[in-house]
């Protein structure tokens, strides 16, 4: 089994344009000025060696794993938020699937505005395109998919062998943000599931905070293990997509596979509404 991961930063002084941003956004509700978060991150994304991120991204079958991406003090905001969230997680069990907690989008929007100013980074974006190759765009507003925290925080909670299947017209990628981790979880996966001809190669990684995993979602096979006594992972996820097309039947089976195994019934139709 191996361990993808990699660290294509290059060591330098780095100056931190948010090294006051955690302090003076304690409040879960405050939003850093745009200018600060795609400052840092536009920072530390100039240190990576993209041309070695692209390669690795392709030779894995469409998987990235960085140990280094957010700068610290993005990373220790946004653990923040998602420990004050921990009142809005909706808690699911679906045997032989998965067990856990989660918050959408919706929720972020009103309570957590900084992870949608990150989803939105031009920064991010441009460094998430030149490492797939696509251009991408973000999840349409009535997907609760589009960013969304993962809690896992009683003992046996996991979720099992699955793809991240998209109802959308073209692929949507999934880029996978360590934000707590207190656990002996692992993501394990295996790599060339759907490459013919490439033999198949299993692989294991634990995601640090501020850790990044960028993959294509219909070709990544792939489960969290289950959480010990005493232990706490939290996971930010986003989602792009190249064409944001869906049919209406997709659509309700995508709502319903939403509502039932992760947000909830009241989320979901509140977000399709448009409400608060």
């Amino acid at each position: 089994m191996s361990d993808a991961r990699t660290s294509p930063i290059a060591r330098a002084d780095e100056d931190h344009p948010l090294d006051a941003l955690s302090e003076r956004s304690s409040l879960i509700g405050t939003v850093a000025p745009p200018s600060e978060l795609e400052l840092a991150l536009a920072a530390r994304i100039s240190r990576l060696d993209g041309s070695r991120a692209r390669v690795d991204f392709l030779r894995q079958g469409a998987f990235l794993c960085l140990d280094e991406f957010l700068p610290p003090e993005i990373t220790a905001l946004l653990a923040a938020s998602a420990r004050a969230l921990l009142s809005e997680v909706n808690r699911n069990y679906l045997p032989g699937h998965k067990r856990g907690g989660s918050v959408s989008r919706y929720t972020i929007d009103r309570l957590a505005p900084s992870i949608a100013q990150l989803y939105r980074s031009n920064a991010l974006l441009r460094f998430l395109e030149r490492t797939c190759g696509d251009r991408l765009l973000p999840s349409p507003d009535d997907d609760p998919h589009a960013y969304a925290l993962y809690y896992y925080t009683r003992p046996g909670d996991y979720i099992g062998w699955h793809y991240d299947t998209s109802y959308y017209h073209g692929r949507r990628y999934t880029l996978l943000i360590g934000l707590i981790d207190e656990s002996s979880c692992r993501l394990d996966y295996v790599l060339h599931t759907r490459d013919p001809g490439i033999p198949e190669e299993p692989g294991s990684v634990q995601i640090p905070p501020g850790g990044l995993v960028f993959f294509d979602g219909d070709r990544l096979r792939h489960r969290i293990t289950p959480l010990g006594e005493r232990e706490m992972r939290v996971s930010l996820t986003f989602e792009y997509l190249t064409d944001p097309g869906m049919r209406p039947w997709w659509r309700l089976i995508s709502n319903m596979k939403d509502a039932v195994a992760y947000f909830g019934f009241r989320q979901v139709m509140r977000g399709r509404r448009g409400g608060a």
